[in-house]
């Protein structure tokens, strides 16, 4: 498949409960996920085209706060072909950041890190991402090369605000579009940070995550409108990543639905814009070169 035909899904996650628990599964309204979820799910999920492209690479995402779920996520990038990257978690307040990067890199599967996250949107800290051990964290990430995903709620935007100020040569993706309150309907201060974010040039954003921030019932792509407006005018296209976020996704419909959403949101777009929101920004980002070693059926 030529990379015009190329369907990239920029943020999606897997977890083996027998393996390593998710406390954050416990949260009321979480009872659907609570089983484990495996990348052979995602491809007998992910069966919808998008502008007649079908799911050709993915983005990996940590879920917990722990280096060896991270290993774990590096391992199966290695031996899955349709997982093109993994973004992972090391903690950025160690003193010892710098040397746990290096060492999960040049690891067995340490090609496959691309960039790192926290979850931030947990941290009761308003000004978290701004601390000095943080800060210093970051500029190892940086220093080696990786991106940062940053997951915020909208509240939390003057942090990231600053962060694309004071660190300008750490690349950024904003995770779910920074989390708008669709449920409230109240998007004017979303799209007023949003814009600010994204004068920084470094800032790409992922349209994900959207559906359950809406009625997980109810939500129309009349709904997501809104939203996709003011992404498209604030970061244009080619800084614009499609993702999933699935299995979280199954909570509001799906990937399916998710996708024919997409698509129709991308209606009226040029070819050129299309592939760049489906799998340019992506590839660019996070790298997503082929890895020839990679040939094969999926490990299991």
């Amino acid at each position: 498949m030529s990379d015009v035909e190329a369907l990239i899904d920029a943020h999606h996650h897997v977890w083996n409960l027998d393996v390593r628990p998710q406390p954050w599964l416990d949260e009321p309204g979480h009872e659907p996920l609570r089983h484990s979820f495996s990348s052979h799910a995602l491809r007998s999920a992910a069966t919808r085209s998008i502008a007649g492209r079908r799911l050709t690479s993915t983005v990996l995402v940590q879920c917990i706060t722990s280096v060896p779920e991270t290993r774990d996520l590096l391992a199966l990038a290695e031996c899955d072909p349709l997982i093109g990257a993994v973004v992972g978690w090391a903690d950025l307040t160690s003193p010892a950041i710098g040397d746990v990067l290096d060492d999960l890199r040049t690891g067995p599967a340490g090609r496959h890190l691309r960039a790192v996250r926290h979850i931030v949107q947990g941290e009761s800290d308003p000004h978290w991402l701004q601390r000095p051990d943080v800060e210093r964290g970051l500029r190892a990430v940086a220093e080696r090369g990786l991106g940062y995903d940053v997951l915020i709620r909208s509240h939390q935007f003057p942090q990231a605000i600053r962060l694309a100020e004071r660190l300008p040569e750490l690349p950024l993706v904003l995770d779910h579009a920074g989390k708008p309150p669709l449920v409230r309907r109240e998007l004017s201060d979303w799209a007023h940070q949003v814009r600010t974010l994204a004068g920084h040039p470094q800032v790409r954003c992922k349209v994900s995550g959207l559906v359950t921030e809406a009625d997980h019932e109810k939500w129309t792509v009349a709904d997501m409108r809104p939203v996709w407006d003011v992404l498209l005018s604030a970061f244009g296209p080619d800084r614009l990543m499609f993702g999933s976020d699935w299995p979280v996704c199954v909570l509001a419909g799906g990937w399916n639905r998710w996708a024919a959403a997409v698509e129709e949101l991308l209606d009226g777009c040029s070819g050129t814009e299309i592939h760049a929101v489906l799998a340019g920004t992506a590839t660019d980002f996070y790298d997503l070169t082929p890895v020839p070693t990679k040939e094969g059926t999926p490990c299991s």
